[in-house]
């Protein structure tokens, strides 16, 4: 084992990972708005609707973006990736011609029902909109522009490192919260295995947080997880037996 240090204990686990279903491949394009928040070092951007924290210590870095509602989807959304281009034949006095940037959704952009749909209360429904971290922002907009059309599509996240797995919780229930994910980058389903049970499937809690509610103190503990693209990945005997609550443990390898 390897410690290595991402502001909370990560341990990389060297572990037997089976990966089943092809790799996910990029949507058509799609047009939306975008805005931005969270300030110049996206410091604003932390934690959300997903649960992931800090995202510069979680993999995610300052490319994210809060996703109106109607992207959201109850969390389901969490961690896929867009590419979104600013659509300058609509906005050429604030778009950036010939620029691209490709974010991680990250948190929800909730409904502001006080303001019209087009005039303040951007993602209300059934709006597709982008409140992106500022510095992603301004990779394809002006800044005092502060809203811009744009043009994206869903594409395969790639990442730096393994798929990640936190164990928060207590005896007899443990909440697993599963970041820096390829591919897909949403999750479908997960199971969890103790080195004395069989597979258990685990239950959606909140954004990236996956639950059991088995007592596994003191097991080697295995996953299965099933992207939204349907590829299936096992991580087995990812987290050794001696995990505490509130420790991060690694894989060395990724979705395709």
């Amino acid at each position: 084992m390897a410690k290595r240090s991402f502001l909370a204990l990560v341990i990389i686990s060297i572990c037997h990972i089976f990966i089943i279903a092809d790799a996910f491949q990029a949507s058509g394009w799609m047009q939306a708005h975008a805005t931005f928040y969270g300030g110049a070092d996206a410091s604003g951007t932390m934690a959300g609707a997903c649960g992931y924290g800090n995202t510069y210590s979680s993999g995610y870095g300052i490319r994210t973006a809060a996703l109106s509602g109607a992207m959201f989807n109850d969390g389901a959304a969490c961690g896929q990736c867009y590419r979104i281009v600013c659509d300058y034949t609509q906005d050429p006095q604030f778009c950036i011609k010939g620029t691209e940037v490709t974010v991680t959704a990250t948190n929800l952009c909730p409904a502001n029902w006080a303001e019209p749909s087009d005039n303040g209360g951007w993602c209300n429904p059934p709006r597709l909109h982008f409140d992106m971290a500022q510095p992603a922002w301004e990779q394809i907009g002006i800044y005092v522009g502060g809203i811009v059309p744009v043009w994206f599509q869903r594409v395969p996240c790639k990442k730096h490192g393994g798929v990640r797995f936190t164990i928060n919780g207590q005896n007899w229930f443990e909440l697993v919260l599963i970041t820096n994910v390829g591919g897909a980058g949403s999750i479908q389903s997960v199971s969890i295995k103790g080195e004395n049970t069989g597979w258990m499937p685990m239950s959606w809690n909140w954004g990236a947080n996956w639950q059991s509610n088995a007592y596994l103190n003191g097991q080697s503990l295995s996953f299965m997880v099933t992207g939204t693209d349907g590829q299936v990945v096992y991580f087995y005997d990812i987290v050794d037996s001696n995990w505490e609550f509130g420790q991060t443990y690694s894989s060395l390898t990724q979705f395709s």
